[in-house]
């Protein structure tokens, strides 16, 4: 194609927006570091305030946002000339390649032999950390890793049940979690019935909760569903804290009952666990047994979740995520999916808490502020809103990188003795957060399983889903 004059229009390389882009993004992160970064105050011997000078933090500051940057643009503009090239492709695809799809119809079906896999990791990983770190240096493994990782996952797949699957935006899951908790820690101490008893008790009185929260936000969507439970969530830490004769307040209640192998105690007595098995005495005896208590609640968790969303309440729900104007229109009953998702949800979410109550011992409102709420609902959305294997594995990251941030103490050897990696885990969930917004905005596990379809079972690309759907 020419212009007026005969000569090619000049073509502009796509390189050069990016390369622009990318060093204005460094001019605006050397001027934020000016101020934020490279000054920083502290108190001297004489308890007088002082700058502190790290200029070092300005060009720093500058590479890491200009590196950011460019590598987003690049990917995006690959990701740009891939789609094309992949519609062009579908449009007249040539006989090579047509002959090779036909060879090779079906790729591996990952999604089939990573939840068998997991589970089998799982199983063995508390005889993994005995054999690699020994009995004392298991402990930590077992309790730190394994176990906090295993409520989060919990707690993700009951949130996914109201967020992922019905589309509702729940930011006071935390409230469920410690109405959980809190009925264990009264009912045991106070009535002194067992942990077995409470747990269904716990998941009751939950679901009856997310009744209760589930009837006022019948008619809100969206970002006003949000404030409400929000509000709901903080309504609950606030009652903990102000009704001491119910709760104890900010003192919590402590010398909750231990677990018990269903009435064998787990101690170093005649009828202890140990002398009843034959066995010697070892610590490691109750964190396994939590453990594996965890993982039976968390795989009871993802069977009842998966179960009910191939059953017409379960696509009810995801009917409800997509479109709920169609969803009346149609005649569904939006009332009680509502209700029905809430409940569900909560009463999962007060097995956990049931469990944190026998795990801890002791119970307080600072155990459930909104930073577990937002923490919770992060897992879900950087797993996949609606995937349950991506929900597990962006609460593995998210936790047990928290947790690993403990172990480098080498970085006091780069940073100085008093840097403390764990304080920084908000910037980096922070991080993954908005770098997830933009390599994945749907999450880790972006592609979806339809629950009801024709012939055969096919995953549907995030590509081929509007943002926020399906």
């Amino acid at each position: 194609m020419t212009n007026a004059s005969g000569a090619k229009p000049t073509e502009t390389s796509p390189s050069s927006p990016i390369l622009r882009d990318a060093v204005f993004a460094g001019i605006v992160g050397a001027g934020l570091a000016f101020p934020i970064l490279a000054l920083k105050t502290d108190q001297d011997m004489s308890n007088r305030l002082v700058l502190i000078q790290r200029w070092w933090w300005i060009p720093l500051a500058a590479a890491i946002a200009f590196t950011a940057v460019l590598l987003r643009g690049l990917y995006v503009a690959r990701k740009e000339r891939a789609l094309i090239e992949d519609r062009a492709d579908l449009i007249a695809p040539t006989e090579p390649e047509a002959k090779i799809a036909e060879a090779h119809p079906k790729g591996i079906p990952w999604s089939k032999i990573i939840g068998p896999l997991g589970v089998g990791f799982l199983i063995a990983f508390p005889f993994i950390a005995i054999t690699a770190a020994g009995s004392g240096g298991a402990l930590k493994w077992i309790d730190n890793y394994g176990i906090q990782i295993m409520i989060y996952v919990m707690l993700g797949w009951g949130l996914n049940i109201v967020v992922g699957l019905a589309g509702l935006l729940d930011l006071g899951y935390v409230a469920f979690y410690a109405v959980g908790a809190y009925s264990y820690a009264l009912l045991s101490t106070h009535f002194g019935l067992s942990f077995w008893i409470c747990l269904p008790m716990a998941g009751i009185l939950a679901a009856f909760w997310g009744l209760i929260l589930g009837f006022p936000v019948l008619r809100l969507r969206g970002d006003y569903l949000a404030i409400v439970t929000l509000a709901f969530g903080e309504i609950i830490r606030v009652v903990l804290i102000n009704w001491t004769d119910f709760s104890n307040g900010n003192a919590g209640i402590s010398s909750i009952p231990k677990i018990t192998f269903f009435g064998v105690p787990f101690n170093d007595t005649p009828a202890g666990f140990a002398e009843r098995f034959g066995f010697d005495f070892s610590p490691l005896h109750i964190k396994m047994f939590l453990f594996y208590l965890i993982l039976a609640l968390a795989l009871l968790t993802n069977f009842a979740t998966l179960r009910l969303r191939k059953m017409p309440i379960g696509r009810a729900w995801e009917a409800l995520r997509e479109d709920e104007i169609a969803c009346r229109s149609l005649g569904m009953n939006t009332t009680n999916t509502k209700l029905t998702a809430f409940a569900l949800g909560a009463m999962f979410g007060g097995f956990a808490g049931s469990f944190f109550a026998v795990r801890q011992g002791f119970v307080s409102p600072e155990s459930f502020t909104f930073l577990e709420s937002a923490i919770i609902l992060a897992v879900v959305v950087l797993g996949g809103m609606g995937s349950q294997i991506g929900v597990a594995i962006a609460a593995t990251l998210m936790i047990g990188g928290t947790e690993i941030l403990r172990e480098l103490e080498w970085t006091k050897q780069i940073f100085g003795p008093d840097f403390d990696p764990a304080l920084y885990r908000m910037l980096i969930f922070g991080f993954a957060m908005v770098v997830m917004m933009i390599w994945k905005p749907r999450g880790l596990i972006s592609s979806r399983t339809p629950s009801a379809f024709l012939k055969e079972r096919k995953s549907v690309s995030s590509d081929l889903v509007g943002e926020g759907h399906g």
